[in-house]
């Protein structure tokens, strides 16, 4: 009988330790590809109309135009502390392809900028 006890501690002993050993196991998993979002800016499609639209309707306004120390080109990012402007009505009117976009204005030339991510996606002139 006692040799069973011992038998029985042994073999409770020996699961004991499996499951503890179990228990330190770390799983680790790959980073899966598809959680990496990669975004990229396409410049705005717009006709030579509706640029002129644009243009002509921003250059009426009454804006500060941004000092030209920087270039800005589409794909370029604005610094946080460019002032941008909310699209007039007559723009959205007319092209609301670019109702969420901002502009500010850079040697008479006007620069729309996506707000989510302060890229340019066009750069407008006469």
């Amino acid at each position: 009988m006692t040799h069973f006890r011992q038998m029985a501690l042994a073999l409770a002993l020996a699961v004991a330790g499996g499951a503890a050993h179990a228990q330190t196991t770390v799983i680790t998993r790959a980073p899966v590809q598809s959680e990496t979002v990669v975004t990229t800016t396409q410049p705005m499609q717009l006709t030579p109309v509706q640029r002129q639209t644009i243009y002509r309707t921003i250059v009426r306004e009454p804006v500060v135009q941004a000092p030209p120390t920087i270039e800005y080109r589409v794909g370029t990012r604005v610094p946080p502390t460019a002032h941008l402007y909310v699209m007039p009505h007559d723009v959205v009117a007319t092209v609301p392809a670019v109702r969420t976009y901002r502009y500010m204005v850079v040697n008479n030339r006007v620069v729309l900028v996506d707000p989510a991510t302060s890229e340019v996606v066009a750069e407008l002139g006469e």
